[in-house]
C-alpha cells in the first residue's frame, strides 16, 4: 500500500524571475531540485501532484505529475490558486521572489548613466495567503532558508502562514541551500522539532513525505 494513495498534493518548486525589461530579471539561485525530488517520491507514494515551477532546467516525467510552468511570483500565485482547494497536502518549496520592479522597461535599458536605481514593490505571500483560505483538513508544509536566528525565523513563519511544519535551511550548513545535490534540514512542527543529517536530496524528500505522513496520522 503506498503511502499517500488518494491524495492530491500542490508543489512549488524552483526560482521566481521578476522582469526587470526584456532581457534582464531579479532571479535567485534556486534550482528546483529539492521540489523536483519530492514531487518524484509523492508520485512513488502514489499521490497525484500538480508540480508548480519556476525556471528551472529540470524535467520529470511521471503519470502521476502534472507539470505547470511559471516564470513571475504572480504567476505561480495564480497556478496556486486554481489547485489549492481541490489538493489534500500544499508544500511551498519555491524561492519566491519577495520584490518585483514597480514598472517593467519595454525595450532594453541602456547604460547611459553612472548609477540606476529600481524601485521594488512587494510580491504576494503565496503561502500566507494561502494559509488564510485553508481547511482544516488540509495540511501545508512550508521552506525557511535562512542565515541568521533560524529556529526563531523558522516557528515564526509556521504561526504567520498557518502551516503545519517548517522544513528549515540552513546556508551556515556546508552542503546545504542552493545549487547542491544535498540538503540538511530541521523539520519545525509545533510541538516538535525534528534534525537530520546531509542527505542526498531524493533522501531529504523521503524523510519530508514520511514526517508529514507520521504528522497527518495524528491529526
Amino acid at each position: 500500500m503506498h503511502l499517500f494513495s488518494g491524495k492530491k498534493v500542490m508543489i512549488t518548486a524552483g526560482p521566481t524571475y521578476e522582469p526587470i525589461d526584456p532581457v534582464r530579471f531579479i532571479g535567485n539561485h534556486s534550482t528546483g531540485k529539492m521540489g523536483f525530488a519530492l514531487a518524484q517520491c509523492f508520485a512513488e507514494e502514489g499521490a497525484e501532484v500538480q508540480l508548480i515551477s519556476g525556471p528551472t532546467s529540470l524535467t520529470l516525467n511521471h503519470p502521476l505529475v502534472q507539470v505547470t510552468n511559471v516564470m513571475t511570483a504572480d504567476q505561480m500565485f495564480a497556478a496556486c490558486q486554481q489547485h489549492a482547494q481541490e489538493t489534500d497536502i500544499w508544500v511551498f518549496s519555491a524561492a519566491v521572489a519577495d520584490y518585483r520592479p514597480k514598472e517593467v522597461a519595454g525595450t532594453k535599458i541602456k547604460k547611459n548613466e553612472d548609477t540606476f536605481t529600481i524601485e521594488l514593490v512587494k510580491n504576494v505571500d503565496i503561502a500566507a495567503t494561502l494559509g488564510k483560505q485553508k481547511r482544516p483538513d488540509q495540511f501545508t508544509v512550508g521552506f525557511a532558508l535562512e542565515t541568521n536566528n533560524e529556529m526563531e525565523n523558522a516557528r515564526a513563519k509556521l504561526l504567520k502562514k498557518n502551516l503545519n511544519m517548517v522544513v528549515l535551511n540552513s546556508l551556515n550548513d556546508p552542503g546545504a541551500g542552493f545549487k547542491h545535490d544535498t540538503n540538511k534540514i530541521t523539520i519545525v512542527k509545533p510541538e516538535a522539532v525534528e534534525t537530520y543529517e546531509l542527505k542526498s536530496k531524493e533522501q531529504v524528500a523521503q524523510d519530508i513525505i514520511a514526517s508529514i505522513k507520521a504528522e497527518m496520522a495524528c491529526v
